[in-house]
């Protein structure tokens, strides 16, 4: 049995299905584990949503800003943007299946030596705090507080940092924030969500999440995607998984057992 990490799909079914043969994913015996923004961008958002529900427990999936913006269009609580690629999911007869089961993923994953989350983690976090606050967040968007919680994108909030007694909402929109759209931060933890550059041109004082200095969660090897300008990047404490497929280049995947890396071009998927 082997456990494969996939970098960000974002609606790349071809692509991604060419990735499944890649690896000889077999279903009976394999699991996936999938680092969220399963949609939007791609061409093909909805038949990736219906693949990777149809595997049941064989895949472990991470919710990613996409997948939240796809929730809370289904609410009724965001526009479109220039760039979605979500009627076709939203027109689907089983679109109220497919977004309830959406709902139901976790923001975190850990086993083992790894955990997963799409973006990061505030530095002051052990791996047992952000699994507790991810815990409460995603009751939140299984709740009926869900829209109130999605009304608000995160990126209107920054710059973040963590405020321990803020009220139940607010502490949530910050967990939302971190895990699935962090990618740099102060050492003291105040994120910069507007950036999305390369490492090098991170603003003053920011850099890579996983790379501050004593971070809590560094005892565990970090499983994430997020950051396109990073791309593919295999180190001891993570495995940075988002390879561009949306933007023309390639899906990757990592056998965690022994960290084989498997890819696969994505010329014809562009977002």
């Amino acid at each position: 049995m082997a456990t494969y990490a996939i970098g960000d799909i974002q609606g790349c079914f071809t692509e991604l299905m060419r990735l499944v043969e890649r690896i000889d994913f077999d279903p009976r015996d394999d699991r996936l584990w999938l680092v969220g923004d399963l949609v939007n961008r791609g061409p093909s958002s909805l038949e990736v949503l219906r693949w990777a529900k149809g595997l049941g427990e064989r895949a472990v999936v991470v919710l990613g800003n996409h997948d939240l913006h796809l929730i809370a269009r289904a609410l009724g609580v965001a526009y479109a943007s220039a760039r979605d690629t979500l009627e076709p999911v939203l027109r689907a007869p089983d679109r109220d299946e497919l977004v309830a089961w959406l709902r139901g993923r976790p923001l975190l994953h850990r086993e083992g030596r790894y955990f997963m989350v799409h973006a990061g983690l505030l530095p002051q976090w052990s791996l047992e705090e952000a699994s507790g606050l991810a815990r409460e967040a995603e009751e939140l968007l299984q709740g009926e507080a869900a829209p109130e919680l999605l009304r608000r994108r995160p990126a209107d909030l920054e710059p973040r940092s963590w405020e321990p007694a803020a009220p139940p909402l607010e502490r949530a929109r910050t967990v939302l924030s971190a895990l699935t759209r962090l990618r740099t931060c102060s050492e003291s933890g105040e994120m910069a969500l507007g950036f999305a550059g390369a490492p090098d041109q991170a603003p003053p004082g920011q850099m890579p999440w996983f790379r501050v200095p004593g971070r809590r969660s560094g005892d565990s090897a970090a499983v994430f995607g997020h950051w396109a300008a990073l791309g593919l990047e295999l180190a001891q404490g993570w495995l940075a998984l988002d390879s561009g497929c949306v933007w023309g280049r390639k899906l990757t995947a990592v056998r965690l057992e022994d960290r084989a890396m498997f890819q696969v071009p994505c010329g014809s998927c562009r977002g």
